[in-house]
């Protein structure tokens, strides 16, 4: 605004009170809620749509769900702002923004750059009872990928969790989660393929030429019998990125690989992913009895 300095986000009454007029806040701001605006100037991304709401919250809110885990990093995207609040009589509605009355300890709630965020075994635990199995472990595979949960700080976020709503899916998906998956697509694959009758898959599998000297890995795959697995994203399509998949994949062939290569397509279901590994480990002399 001219000659008034509002920062990137502001109160109506605020500006009002810097002496912006009516006109000028409606032609600069952009509403994020009843009287709360963002200047036109601002990137309106998540990180600063929830530094704009931040100082307007109760003293004891935390960023939480959906936008704690989008802001940690997790493939968890949503419009609105949900926050979380202690329990009490009346939760403050505003729009734009979702509230959720959660009951949680200092210690599940972090400073990200300057925002009350729920950790990530918090956030992980909250999102148990509203994603399905599958989604549930890439929200976990992107936080230990991303450095915000650890198996031991989940074990023992899990272990205070009493009844919660979610806590038993959360306890069963817990044990699957692994931080080396490289996106959501792959972690899905992976799921897919650990949740079924398929032999114990080894994950970020070294690959061996025949003098024993590792010279690729595969996303996933079963040395045994010499099947390795691959998600393939738009990256791929990159020229360079094209050139060394080539020369990846013609090695492993060259020393007996069988690679199965999926795209997003495929990943959202079980039956495509499992049933064409279960052919190639088949070929491969893969019998269900095995051990």
């Amino acid at each position: 605004m001219t000659d008034i300095e509002l920062g990137e986000a502001y109160t109506w009454a605020a500006a009002r009170a810097a002496g912006a007029t009516r006109g000028q806040i409606r032609r600069d701001g952009v509403r994020l809620g009843k009287g709360l605006y963002l200047s036109s100037a601002a990137e309106p991304d998540l990180r600063t749509r929830c530094a704009a709401w931040a100082p307007v919250l109760p003293d004891d809110a935390a960023f939480g769900l959906w936008t704690a885990a989008e802001l940690l990093g997790a493939p968890a995207r949503r419009s609105s702002v949900h926050v979380v609040l202690s329990p009490r009589l009346s939760l403050p509605r505003r729009a734009g923004l979702v509230v959720h009355a959660r009951g949680i300890a200092a210690a599940d709630v972090v400073d990200l750059d300057g925002l009350a965020v729920t950790s990530g075994p918090q956030t992980w635990l909250d999102l148990a009872p509203l994603l399905p199995p599958q989604e549930l472990v890439a929200v976990g595979d992107a936080l230990m990928r991303g450095g915000h949960l650890t198996a031991d700080d989940l074990a023992a976020r899990l272990a205070r969790a009493g009844g919660l709503r979610g806590v038993v899916r959360a306890r069963e998906c817990a044990p699957l989660l692994d931080g080396r998956a490289a996106s959501r697509p792959e972690s899905l694959t992976r799921y897919w393929l650990v949740t079924s009758d398929l032999p114990a898959l080894e994950i970020q599998m070294p690959v061996h030429d025949r003098w024993g000297r590792e010279v690729v890995h595969a996303d996933l795959g079963w040395s045994r019998w010499r099947v390795a697995v691959e998600y393939e994203g738009r990256q791929h399509a990159d020229h360079d990125q094209f050139g060394r998949d080539l020369d990846r994949y013609s090695l492993m062939a060259a020393d007996g690989w069988l690679l199965l290569r999926f795209a997003a397509r495929h990943v959202d279901g079980p039956t495509v992913v499992v049933e064409r590994c279960r052919r190639a480990l088949l070929s491969r002399g893969w019998r269900p009895d095995s051990p």
